[in-house]
């Protein structure tokens, strides 16, 4: 007998793994329900590129753990992720398994293929890919203004370098969070529900007003609506980090050909990496660094110190007769 489309319990077990037993039984976090989501949308849309089937077609018997392991891999090499993230998104995977074995005896056996893969190391040394203040001045300036897509593309990544922020952190922005006031700032909302506030440079917070009068003008900076959206079906939602992954990715292509400082691979959380490295080599103390980037462990920021080699050859220099 053929499969009903509607027997396949992948979907309907992945649907109650985030929107019940997560938030209402194990009362976890809305950013940590956000990073189970990703990885696990990540994980379907890989399986389903590779099987190249629709997918509602994508099954729990797909999940082996070559595919997972591929998965990963594909992660790192392609999406630019780090060990640890890596590490990150096979915990959300095998989190999910193991609640739908609970509830569905025949995934048992995909759990017991996904215990096959391991836990990446991190490399001893932990290597910080960062741009250059004149490779991100060249993407910046790659981006027409004058165009509604470009105004937003444009004020989205000098917000994103300007607090360094992570990509969900960005896509959470909501009008409530602003302050446009004599010391604008903004609200983000980080890992394990944290929230911290970032000022605005005088640049950036101008941007904001243009950006505002444009795709928010009758809207109040009391509202939850999202600070950047798409409109689909008449709805407005949250843009996607997957938009905006390829939106990066564009402009540093564009970029990277009229300057080489720009790598050929841009990707948002480098941005990230390039404000608190900026901020570093301009002299800010690790401690603060370590806030404005909302770190838990200022060991997490220490790597920026690591790995700055240019001031190392200063102070070297500085030393030499």
């Amino acid at each position: 007998m053929k499969k009903k489309e509607n027997d396949n319990p992948l979907f309907a077990l992945l649907h109650d793994f985030l929107k019940i037993y997560l938030p209402n039984q194990q009362k976890v976090s809305p950013n940590t329900i956000r990073s189970y989501k990703k990885s696990l949308d990540l994980l379907v849309d890989y399986v389903k590129n590779q099987k190249k089937v629709p997918l509602y077609r994508v099954t729990f018997e797909m999940l082996t753990s070559e595919t997972v392991l591929a998965f990963l891999d594909y992660l790192e090499t392609e999406r630019g992720c780090s060990v640890t993230t890596r590490n990150n998104r096979l915990a959300a995977v095998r989190a999910f398994i193991e609640y739908a074995s609970d509830r569905d005896i025949t995934v048992a056996s995909i759990l017991c293929e996904l215990r096959k893969v391991p836990v990446k190391k991190a490399p001893g040394k932990t290597v910080v890919e960062y741009m250059s203040m004149e490779a991100v001045a060249a993407i910046i300036e790659k981006i027409d203004a004058g165009t509604p897509r470009g105004l937003r593309d444009r004020f989205f990544i000098m917000l994103m370098y300007d607090t360094g922020a992570r990509v969900q952190e960005m896509t959470g922005i909501k009008l409530c969070d602003l302050e446009t006031g004599k010391t604008p700032k903004v609200t983000l909302n980080g890992k394990g529900g944290k929230t911290r506030v970032v000022p605005l440079m005088d640049r950036t917070a101008q941007h904001l007003h243009k950006y505002l009068s444009v795709f928010h003008k009758d809207a109040l900076l009391s509202s939850d609506v999202p600070l950047f959206y798409t409109i689909t079906h008449g709805n407005m939602h949250p843009i996607s980090d997957r938009r905006i992954r390829y939106i990066l990715k564009q402009y540093g292509l564009k970029a990277h050909a009229d300057c080489q400082e720009v790598p050929e691979s841009v990707y948002p959380h480098l941005f990230r990496h390039s404000r608190a490295m900026h901020l570093y080599q301009e002299g800010m103390d690790l401690t603060m660094v370590s806030q404005w980037l909302g770190h838990a462990q200022l060991e997490t920021t220490e790597i920026y110190a690591h790995a700055d080699t240019e001031h190392k050859r200063k102070a070297i220099a500085a030393s030499t007769p």
